[in-house]
């Protein structure tokens, strides 16, 4: 016993000893403080496991079980408004895909987006970006714009705006981080909200600690040109506003932040169509979600003119209803409710300083879902909802019924999560379709 213990515990072992245990004990310590103040890698894994795994359901987060046998549950013909509708989505094996559906369900066109296939190569993400894809789907596809020839614009999240024509061929890519929703405005400009990373502190924005995101808006031409680049921390800082900047801070003495501070996830402008009030003709609209805030700012100064924060919770796709009015998808990710979470749509009146809820989930009727989600304003008065992580898509009229229901079922039992489902201009038909997929069946080889 005794030749076994000096031979473990030779004295001159004794150094690489305490060696080995002090890596123990700040290893230990760095990954309590990682898990307690969000350094890194504790971002980058929990992103991670959420990414790839839901827990309660044993499938990857994008998918989810589901009970429903058909696409289209409800349909009131009579009181639906009648068109096709574009729906960006995860599709069969984990495909990524836009496609044109009728009110059955039924597929007019589709549109096969495989990051790998449409973006082979990659020069402005590091392979060692957690963001960087490496196994299909790799990304998501957030906001898209159907133009009037058939061509899509949309977004790979946090990797880049795409153009493809009808036939799913490239037209061009913008290598910058783009991500969420694409907006086109009157005059044949794209909106997009993007982002820059940090690895390195940055003079011009103290405490924030790297590695962080610089939020920026995008004014984009439709032949993939940057016309024009907002930073959404100089708008705040040029308005004073730089409460908002370290919101997330939550320290007594501390103000630094990091990472995904505000979450950008939707830009669009006040159309000329819409007659004015407290907003003007061409007005930008911000949805920044980790800090609960929406606020509108004018272009040529940059001034900010209203700022609703703290009546949404992690909200989405605020829209211009009038000139004194929006309406808001809301989250609401702590909604008190005793049979669960519920998300709602909510009005708010800017020149009455007044907000009511207009559509909510109730124990009879649930409505939810804790990330994205989309609604769109119908011609009739109804209201298009999209309940991303429920892979649904509802259609209510002026009383709430629901008038029509769409389930992106992708396999027996399985559903995919759906980004955003709008029902797109009457000038798109099924005829209008196969006229202008003829041009795909053409070879060009003889």
């Amino acid at each position: 016993m005794r030749k076994i213990f000096k031979k473990v515990f030779n004295p001159e072992s004794l150094p690489k000893i305490l060696f080995i245990l002090s890596l123990c004990v700040l290893s230990f310590a760095y990954g309590y403080l990682s898990l307690a103040g969000g350094l890194f890698p504790h971002g980058l894994i929990t992103e991670a496991v959420a990414f790839f795994i839901d827990d309660e359901k044993g499938l990857p987060w994008y998918y989810i079980k589901t009970e429903a046998t058909t696409k289209i549950p409800i349909y009131e013909k009579d009181s639906a408004y009648n068109g096709l509708s574009l729906m960006t989505s995860i599709a069969e094996d984990r495909l990524l895909a836009a496609s044109v559906i009728n009110m059955n369900g039924e597929l007019i066109h589709r549109w096969d987006l495989d990051w790998f296939e449409i973006w082979p190569e990659v020069t402005h993400i590091p392979k060692t970006d957690h963001q960087y894809p490496h196994t299909r789907p790799g990304t998501f596809l957030q906001g898209a714009v159907l133009l009037e020839n058939g061509d899509l614009i949309y977004n790979y999240t946090y990797l880049g705006l795409v153009r493809v024509d009808v036939c799913g061929n490239v037209i061009w890519r913008l290598p910058y981080r783009t991500h969420h929703s694409v907006y086109l405005d009157e005059y044949g400009i794209l909106w997009v909200p993007g982002q820059i990373k940090h690895e390195e502190a940055v003079p011009d924005l103290p405490y924030h600690v790297p590695d962080f995101y610089e939020f920026t808006v995008l004014k984009v031409s439709l032949d993939g040109e940057i016309l024009e680049e907002f930073f959404v921390f100089d708008i705040l800082k040029k308005n004073d506003l730089h409460g908002l900047i370290g919101l997330l801070s939550n320290g007594n003495r501390i103000v630094s932040v990091t990472g995904d501070t505000l979450h950008l996830n939707d830009v669009e402008t006040f159309p000329s169509s819409l007659e004015e009030g407290v907003f003007k003709a061409g007005d930008i609209m911000l949805s920044l979600r980790n800090i609960n805030t929406i606020l509108i700012f004018r272009e040529e100064d940059l001034k900010v003119t209203h700022v609703s924060t703290g009546t949404y919770v992690r909200q989405h796709d605020p829209d211009f209803i009038d000139g004194d009015t929006i309406s808001v998808f809301d989250n609401y990710n702590i909604g008190p409710e005793e049979y669960g979470h519920q998300s709602r749509i909510v009005i708010e009146s800017f020149d009455e300083d007044q907000h009511y809820t207009y559509f909510y989930g109730t124990e009879e009727q649930p409505f939810y879902t804790d990330v994205q989600g989309n609604h769109q304003w119908l011609p009739n008065g109804n209201l298009l909802i999209t309940e991303s992580r429920k892979a649904r898509a509802f259609e209510i009229d002026t009383e709430g019924n629901i008038v029509w229901e769409y389930i992106n079922l992708v396999e027996d039992e399985k559903a995919g999560i759906i980004d955003n489902m709008q029902r797109i201009p009457k000038l798109f038909t099924e005829e209008y379709f196969n006229q202008l997929v003829r041009s795909c069946d053409v070879d060009i080889t003889d």
